[in-house]
């Protein structure tokens, strides 16, 4: 299928996880795709994986001078970008007593502070029309245990989806929308900082259990639904949330 056939796209943290997927389903859609990582291991895996036709940037979001040089980066390589997967983020899940003002400020950081000043310095890259997915997640629809700072940066950017098309739509022919994931069996959960092997299986089943359908998303399942809103079949999709939980959220 080619339903991204000539799309010019930017992926962040499209080295790992959902969005390293995703860039993939891109280019197998027939778009031109930028992709950004933050750690070396990470980087030097999704060139391996893309070789010469995807250019690869190190992007420290928590570094808004990055992100504005990454905008630059992307005017250079495209002149004019089409598309936006906005995906870059950290999750940090604990009790509410255990945040500090520290982990607080990483996770508005990354998660809300770079991606409103990303999205800033793209809308004079970003074509007319164009569409842009930001990843939000399930823990803003719903109250999950230990999700508190976390679900906050997501329901923020499930927030500025909804109005940057009130100030951007019409102006500039920009349209967003977001997809809000459930657990995914990504590498993120290898990062749970549990070293046992069984205590980790245990703590994915676990996490399984509370999903209706009875396990964890794909990272496929997850690119496919940004591929549609990239595309052209959902021109008419303007401030759309997908939520993809297997029913956590709505049973």
């Amino acid at each position: 299928m080619n339903r991204l056939a000539g799309k010019r796209a930017l992926i962040t943290g499209g080295t790992s996880g959902i969005g390293l997927e995703t860039a993939q389903r891109f280019i197998a859609e027939g778009a031109d795709v930028l992709v950004t990582g933050v750690t070396p291991a990470s980087i030097d895996k999704a060139r391996q994986i893309f070789g010469d036709k995807v250019p690869v940037v190190q992007a420290d979001a928590r570094d808004l001078d990055a992100q504005r040089g990454l905008a630059e980066r992307v005017r250079e390589h495209f002149g004019k970008l089409d598309v936006a997967f906005l995906n870059a983020g950290v999750s940090d899940w604990r009790p509410f007593e255990d945040h500090t003002e520290d982990s607080f400020d990483r996770l508005f950081d990354i998660n809300v502070k770079s991606v409103f000043f990303l999205t800033q310095a793209l809308v004079p890259v970003l074509a007319n029309p164009s569409s842009v997915i930001l990843n939000a997640s399930n823990s803003a629809h719903g109250g999950y245990g230990h999700s508190n700072a976390y679900a906050a940066t997501k329901a923020a950017i499930a927030s500025l989806m909804r109005s940057w098309n009130a100030d951007l739509l019409r102006s500039h022919g920009i349209r967003f929308n977001a997809v809000s994931p459930g657990p995914v069996d990504t590498p993120l959960y290898s990062k749970l900082g549990i070293e046992d092997p069984a205590q980790q299986s245990a703590v994915l089943e676990a996490i399984s259990s509370g999903i209706p359908l009875g396990r964890m998303g794909l990272p496929e399942e997850v690119a496919e639904a940004v591929v549609y809103l990239a595309s052209d079949v959902s021109a008419f999709a303007v401030g759309q949330d997908l939520i993809l939980d297997g029913g956590q959220t709505v049973l």
